[in-house]
């Protein structure tokens, strides 16, 4: 089974931050699937109508009309429509050297991929914009798409920033905002090295001062903040993937298989390999809490 799409390709790229590569729509069959794939450039799918599924890192994820996903570069993907309601998109090809911070500015990143609650007729259309600069072509062309594709992630943006309703905004003091930054920052870059001191010099507060509001606005420290979500991201890896110890390790942000290891054995009670057997095996288990 498969499908119908309309297809407007780039002809000249440029390389900077931002390049939209191709846009397009499809209507696809029951179950009509793409991948299991991997990129060197990102798509985000604006869903019109139907239903299907979208799997990255081993999660699947529901989506329907009125919400979007994105693909990542380097990152194993798989969706596939509704069988009894399959779904209609719009999408764009993108890459450039800013994208990753352009998206982490507004909360998206592989953990996170979905976006909902956007105004879905605005979107369409700026996709259809998208769809027509690349029908222009050349440099002119060029120029057109990825302003278009800066204001789909805009539109984006007014529903995944805490901070864009200014009532809001006034209410809150410039630590409380800093601090949701810094916990949606953790939460997308949890498989890379972070440093504390590091994001604290970022924002502008020494660590412990940071450390102390980050504390009592989220309950938690950054560092055991930034491993619970590592710990509860390896626990999805090893239930739902055939991924390797030392590979999940490194999903999460640890070169070090053996010191994950036991980081993990604190938080759960049992080593990563007695975890996913258990866990296989549909028996419960703990999490001891530090």
């Amino acid at each position: 089974m498969g499908e119908r799409a309309n297809l407007a390709i780039n002809e000249a790229p440029s390389k900077g931050e931002l390049s939209v590569l191709f846009c397009g729509q499809s209507i696809t069959e029951p179950l009509h699937h793409v991948g299991p794939s991997v990129h060197d450039y990102g798509i985000v799918h604006c869903v019109q109508s139907g239903r299907g599924k979208f799997t990255i890192r081993g999660v699947v994820y529901e989506v329907g009309a009125g919400e979007s996903f994105f693909i990542f570069p380097g990152e194993l993907h798989h969706y596939v429509a509704d069988e009894a309601d399959p779904w209609q998109y719009r999408w764009i090809g993108y890459r450039g050297s800013g994208v990753e911070q352009l998206l982490a500015i507004i909360g998206i990143g592989p953990h996170a991929p979905i976006v909902q609650g956007y105004r879905i007729h605005r979107v369409e259309a700026l996709f259809r914009n998208v769809y027509k600069a690349l029908q222009i072509g050349g440099s002119a062309g060029d120029m057109e798409a990825e302003g278009y594709m800066r204001v789909v992630l805009a539109e984006y943006a007014r529903t995944t920033d805490k901070g864009s309703d200014a009532n809001n905004d006034d209410k809150r003091s410039d630590i409380e905002r800093q601090v949701e930054q810094a916990a949606r920052w953790l939460s997308l870059q949890f498989d890379k090295s972070i440093s504390i001191d590091e994001l604290a010099h970022t924002l502008g507060y020494h660590r412990t001062y940071l450390s102390k509001m980050f504390r009592k606005q989220m309950g938690e420290s950054p560092m055991q903040f930034l491993l619970r979500i590592r710990m509860e991201r390896a626990k999805t890896l090893l239930k739902t993937t055939r991924l390797t110890i030392e590979q999940i390790a490194a999903a999460v942000g640890y070169e070090d298989a053996l010191y994950f290891s036991k980081l993990y054995k604190k938080w759960y009670s049992h080593s990563p390999s007695s975890h996913r057997t258990e866990m296989q095996s549909g028996k419960p288990s703990g999490c001891l809490y530090f």
